[in-house]
């Protein structure tokens, strides 16, 4: 299925092809002050339609990591995982259509990896 997206201003608008069957919420540093659930996909199942201009990135610690988030209104969309290369994390709460606080979430433990 193909979900759309974006941040809360608009500027960052995307898609997401998924089954949305991957859903965690992490307990690492950054994600437990985010707070969101995550859908876990195949980096190549995510295209920025507009905005990409617009995406600031964070890293820390490592630096491997990239975490994007709307540089006008904040809202963070995805990220790049350090420890899973070649895979996307995406806000669920961004999608259209999907209700974030009705959907079950594994907890991935970041905060041991």
């Amino acid at each position: 299925m193909i979900y759309r997206g974006s941040c809360h201003c608009s500027k960052i608008q995307f898609e997401l092809e998924s089954n949305l069957d991957i859903i965690v919420q992490c307990n690492c540093s950054i994600c437990k002050r985010k707070g969101i659930k995550m859908n876990i996909v195949e980096e190549s199942k995510l295209s920025i339609k507009k905005g990409e201009e617009l995406l600031s990135v964070y890293q820390f610690e490592t630096h491997k990591a990239k975490h994007f988030f709307c540089s006008n209104c904040g809202i963070y969309t995805h990220h790049f995982p350090r420890t899973k290369p070649g895979y996307v994390g995406i806000n669920i709460g961004c999608l259209d259509g999907v209700d974030s606080f009705s959907t079950e979430a594994k907890l991935l433990e970041g905060i041991k990896l």
